[in-house]
Order: C-alpha cells, then sequence, then structure tokens
C-alpha cells in the first residue's frame, strides 16, 4: 500500500509525475474564509523553480499554479482546495539509459523491487519534481499560520559550512546562503561538481519565528516528530536535527539546558535555545529550528557500477538535466515542511484546547 498524504487536521495529497502532463495537490482541512489567490502561491513556486541559474537544473518550467477548487470570490470555503502545476519542458528521451539499467542511490531498483513496474521518466513519483505541489501546499498553510515568520538558507554545500548568518542576503544569491564569503566558495565548489559530472550534498537550515508555546502533543504526535517526518518525505533527505541535534550529545546537563529567567509578562525568557523550541513534543514559545541533510544528487554523468533490470554487470551514466546540488533548491521544500506541519500543529491544538 502506498500513502500519499500528510497531516491529520490540515491535510495535503500530491499527484502526478516528473513527465506526466500535470501535477499538483488536494489539501483538505484548511479553514474557511482565508483569502487566497494564486498571486499568494506563486512566489513560493518561483523561489523552487528550476532553471534560475548554472547551478540548478537547466529545466525550463514556468511552474505556474492554477486554483481548480475550494475558493470562491477570493476565499477559501472549507472544502478540498485542489491545485495543478503543469509539466511543460519534459525529455523523457534523455531516460532511455535508466529503462533498462538501475541508478544507484536512486529509488529506480526500490520501486522495481516493491511493484515490479516503474516509470523510469525522470523517476516519475520519485523525482523532485513532485516537490512543486508541497511548495503550493505549503503556501496555503502559511495562511493558516500568519503568527508565524519562516526562514529557510543553505548552510552547507559539500562539507563547507557557512560561518556568519544575515538573513539579508538569503534571497541575493543563488545558493540562499546567509553568508557573502560562503556563497563566494560555493560557486566555485558546485561549478566544478556540474562540470566534472558530479554532484555533492547540502544542510538546508530553517526557522519559524512567532510559534507560541503550546503546539504540539506527547508521544505520538510531538511537533518535533512530526517535523523529522515531514523533512524525512523530502527527496534526497537523508537527515535531520532540531535544535542542537546531535551536538547535544556531546554536552553535559547543565550546558544542554535552556536557562529560564521571569519575563515581564509573566512569560519565561529563555536565556539559549538548545532544544530548538520544543520541549516535550510541545513548542515552547522559542524558535522552532532545525538542520535538513540532502544527499548529493543520484543523477550523475561519472559512470558508476550497476546491474540491468535481468541482473547483468553494467555501468551507467545519466543523461539529461539535473541538479549537481539538489540541496539549494530544497530550501523552499523545507520552509513549505515546516510551514504545513505547524498549520496542522496549530489547528490540533484548537480542537483540544479552544
Amino acid at each position: 500500500m502506498s500513502f500519499n498524504t500528510f497531516g491529520r487536521v490540515f491535510r495535503f495529497t500530491t499527484w502526478g509525475e516528473s513527465h506526466g502532463p500535470d501535477l499538483g495537490v488536494v489539501i483538505d482541512g484548511c479553514p474557511p474564509g482565508i483569502a487566497l489567490t494564486e498571486a499568494d502561491i506563486q512566489p513560493f513556486l518561483d523561489k523552487r523553480r528550476p532553471g534560475q541559474s548554472k547551478f540548478t537544473t537547466q529545466r525550463q518550467e514556468a511552474d505556474q499554479v492554477r486554483i481548480l477548487s475550494g475558493v470562491f470570490e477570493g476565499r477559501t470555503t472549507g472544502t478540498p482546495i485542489s491545485l495543478m502545476i503543469e509539466n511543460t519542458d519534459q525529455r523523457s528521451k534523455d531516460y532511455s539509459e535508466v529503462a533498462l539499467a538501475y541508478r544507484p542511490g536512486h529509488a529506480d531498483y526500490a520501486y522495481d523491487a516493491k511493484y515490479g513496474f516503474r516509470d523510469y521518466r525522470g523517476g516519475g513519483r520519485s523525482s523532485a519534481r513532485e516537490t512543486a505541489a508541497r511548495v503550493a501546499a505549503g503556501a496555503v498553510a502559511r495562511l493558516v499560520i500568519p503568527e508565524v515568520s519562516i526562514t529557510g538558507w543553505v548552510s552547507e554545500i559539500g562539507g563547507d559550512a557557512a560561518q556568519g548568518f544575515d538573513a539579508a542576503l538569503i534571497d541575493t544569491n543563488p545558493f540562499f546562503a546567509a553568508d557573502a564569503d560562503a556563497a563566494t566558495r560555493w560557486e566555485a565548489l558546485v561549478d566544478g561538481a556540474r562540470k566534472n559530472g558530479s554532484s555533492l550534498g547540502a544542510v538546508a537550515s530553517c526557522m519559524a519565528t512567532g510559534v507560541p508555546a503550546g503546539w504540539g502533543a506527547p508521544l505520538y504526535a510531538k511537533l518535533d516528530s512530526e517535523l523529522a517526518s515531514a523533512m524525512m518525505s523530502i527527496n534526497a533527505v537523508k537527515g535531520i536535527e532540531i535544535g542542537d541535534g546531535f551536538a547535544a550529545a556531546t554536552l553535559r546537563g547543565e550546558d544542554n539546558a535552556d536557562p529560564m529567567r521571569p519575563g515581564a509578562d509573566g512569560k519565561p525568557v529563555f536565556e539559549a535555545n538548545h532544544a530548538g523550541g520544543i520541549a516535550g513534543g510541545i513548542s515552547t514559545g522559542q524558535p522552532v529550528t532545525c538542520r535538513v541533510a540532502f544527499k548529493p544528487t543520484s543523477s550523475i554523468l561519472t559512470p558508476v557500477p550497476t546491474i540491468t533490470r535481468e541482473g547483468e554487470a553494467t555501468e551507467i551514466r545519466t543523461k539529461g538535466r539535473h541538479d549537481p546540488c539538489v540541496g539549494i533548491r530544497g530550501v523552499p521544500v523545507v520552509e513549505a515542511m515546516m510551514a504545513l506541519v505547524l498549520a496542522d500543529q496549530k489547528l490540533l491544538h484548537r480542537a483540544q484546547c479552544g
């Protein structure tokens, strides 16, 4: 059995393939009366759109979104919202070799093992093209949580971590970097991998501010476990850290604590945020932070040993247009999944606590 739906109250279901005529998403559980037009969604799709620099895939897609249902006179009706994005620049012939042999690191073999059949054109459902639908859904989710501001950026590429942070720089360079020096270094790094027919991994960071204390739940609907599930569902993601993440394992208890002092309004003032804004699965009122690790793109021009569908030894080099670092365009996807989880958790909290 396959699952294409995420969320508990604010739920979304994506549909479509990389080289099909269209792809899209159906959102259910969105509150009624929220102002919504295509113009509220398009800027986020534009941020993720391919072909904007030599550091991403050169596939040219306008990614223009259409609202098909769930909106009347510019406001949500409470019924399912259907969004559609047209595919206009497919090159299925680039995948003729992929039809015969598996790309190591990609989902080719796993899909064949599960279904006994697969759409090899761009990877079908396993293609990162599917994330356009998530970004569209995430734009709607942001309207459910207007009190929250979400910022994502690339913090590391190919093992080279940024040192500084200036949010004003994120949208001024093709890497979504918050560090000008890192952006300069990454230009040579990513371009070198591209010219060599290879690829690089990356780490995307995300921070949500304005999240009030109380969202989430103990045990089985923890805010951090929902975030982990959401981020791990993104194509090419192999790890996530909440707050200090794995670094917390190197600290002593007193160093890992987030000390509190009395605040003027009766709420605590935190002196640290090692927990990433979540304690016991529930938001604390601090910024919710995470880091998401993207593996190197599996579709590369460098020949890699593999087997054919008949089990014979061969090697494969993947032709076509691919991101030399898929983590770069992963930033708007990470932001979208953060928004989708927080919108869902807000509605869950309201359902129980009013």
